[in-house]
């Protein structure tokens, strides 16, 4: 597991140049270094006021823009699971970066909004693509053109929030979370995400078509021979997404 805690406390942890830079730099890092799940949270409980616009680095405005869109790229085309953990606010550019993790855990208290037009800005990281997406367009424009601040239990009925508790409970759902991904099958895993991300737009025969060459890749694999074995002799599984080339055929 590889936790990333954004850390800017006077600000909510809101991000500056150096501290997209550095979150860039994490993620990309976390695709390669076989992490199996990430987990994305902020000091304090507060995940991410948005970025810092007293300081937004030099160079060209949409020059600075691309630098951030790499960033929800690289979170969005992560391999493995990821979990982002609100217990305060997510608001703008970190409420979409919550939206971009697989899961989202957050509590009663958690305040989320799509702030950008109360700044007289449109949506960014991301947000105008995963909005209509997860909610639907008329939800999706209602939170982008309003700019409501909702909390936690309306994020959750919207579809927003994965998992709702207490503030008490957040540590202890987290690491049931990371237990139960961490024991999972990485590639399967790993192929269904890309699977669910590229449906969209998809017709039946061509999702059918990628489910078949993803199925073909975790029948070469040690994992899905792993889980018959465990199954048959009636015992816990222990995946590790390794291939034996050796055993199939070269």
């Amino acid at each position: 597991m590889r936790t990333l805690t954004l850390h800017n406390p006077r600000r909510k942890n809101a991000l500056g140049a150096d501290g997209w830079a550095a979150l860039a730099t994490e993620l990309a890092a976390a695709r390669d270094d076989g992490t199996r799940v990430l987990v994305l949270r902020g000091t304090g409980g507060d995940l991410c006021a948005g970025a810092d616009l007293s300081d937004v680095g030099p160079g060209h405005p949409l020059a600075r823009m691309r630098r951030i869109n790499d960033v929800a790229l690289t979170l969005h085309d992560l391999p493995v699971p990821s979990i982002a953990v609100v217990d305060g606010v997510a608001v703008g550019a970190g409420w979409n970066l919550a939206l971009g993790c697989d899961l989202v855990v957050a509590t009663p208290r958690s305040r989320f909004s799509q702030i950008f037009a109360a700044r007289g800005l449109s949506l960014d990281l991301g947000g105008s693509w995963l909005l209509p997406r997860l909610v639907g367009m008329a939800q999706a424009k209602r939170l982008a053109l309003l700019a409501e601040m909702i909390d936690g239990e309306e994020a959750h009925r919207l579809g927003l929030v994965s998992y709702l508790v207490e503030p008490a409970e957040v540590d202890a759902t987290v690491a049931s979370l990371v237990a139960r991904l961490v024991a999972g099958p990485p590639v399967a895993l790993a192929q269904t995400k890309e699977l669910l991300h590229g449906a969209v737009g998809l017709t039946l025969a061509e999702a059918l078509r990628h489910e078949a060459r993803a199925q073909a890749v975790n029948l070469a694999g040690d994992d899905a021979a792993e889980a018959f074995e465990a199954f048959r002799e009636k015992r816990p599984t222990s995946f590790t997404g390794g291939w034996s080339p050796d055993t199939r055929g070269g």
